[in-house]
């Protein structure tokens, strides 16, 4: 997929589940439940053990699936996620050169961290094809986002950090483009007893809550349009 593509999937599906395991086989286990729940983009975070050899055998595994690699901090490691298959590079934090490296790939995007507004926007005149707001329930949840779309109404912003089935309406109806969801969807006690139906069940809530929350906004979005 080139650029275009995998932003317009991203948006499209509005959640990015977040795997952050102790082990590797731990790792693919998630992997495989989240997409048999039927979400095709899934970020695996560089803290699991043996994160490039695993991105590179879920590739292979579940070629459906739109890979990328979270919790990217430098060049270096973002190179080497995509020589293992990575689409996408998602980082907590803002990284300047990660961003200028990965926005000069053709078929790589780029999720980088920010928290204030001025990182918000080095983020985005680096070229960075979405900005995640982290740890985004620390610093104001769902009223922060607004606060931040009304200067940068044309940067698309992804919520992460705390995340929760009771909060992730509020952050779309907020504005943002995606939701980056981690131990809420993929739950500590789910991976240590490998409970697939758990995770597949948390999985679908998530997506549903996305589906449910934009035909709400759509719906107002026409009424609002037909009044005026």
């Amino acid at each position: 997929m080139e650029k275009q593509e995998l932003r317009a999937r991203v948006e499209e599906v509005g959640l990015v589940p977040v795997i952050r395991t102790s082990s590797a086989e731990d790792a693919r286990f998630a992997v495989e439940e989240v997409s048999h729940a039927g979400i095709p983009i899934i970020e695996l975070t560089m803290t699991v053990p043996g994160a490039f050899e695993v991105i590179r055998d879920l590739v292979k595994e579940v070629p459906h699936v739109i890979l990328g690699a979270g919790t990217v901090l430098d060049v270096d490691t973002a190179r080497r996620c995509i020589d293992a298959g990575a689409q996408f590079i998602s980082s907590p934090a803002l990284d300047v050169p990660t961003v200028q490296y990965v926005a000069g790939l053709p078929s790589i995007i780029m999720m980088a961290g920010a928290m204030t507004p001025t990182e918000v926007l080095a983020a985005w005149k680096a070229g960075s094809d979405f900005v995640k707001i982290f740890p985004a329930s620390l610093v104001g949840g769902d009223n922060y986002i607004r606060a931040l779309r009304r200067p940068f109404p044309e940067i698309p912003l992804i919520a992460g950090g705390g995340v929760t089935q009771q909060n992730a309406a509020y952050y779309l109806l907020a504005g943002v483009s995606a939701l980056s969801v981690g131990k809420e969807l993929i739950p500590r006690e789910s991976m240590l007893l490998h409970k697939p139906d758990r995770i597949r069940e948390l999985t679908r809530r998530f997506a549903t809550i996305v589906r449910s929350t934009r035909a709400r906004m759509a719906e107002s979005q026409t009424q609002a349009a037909q009044f005026h």
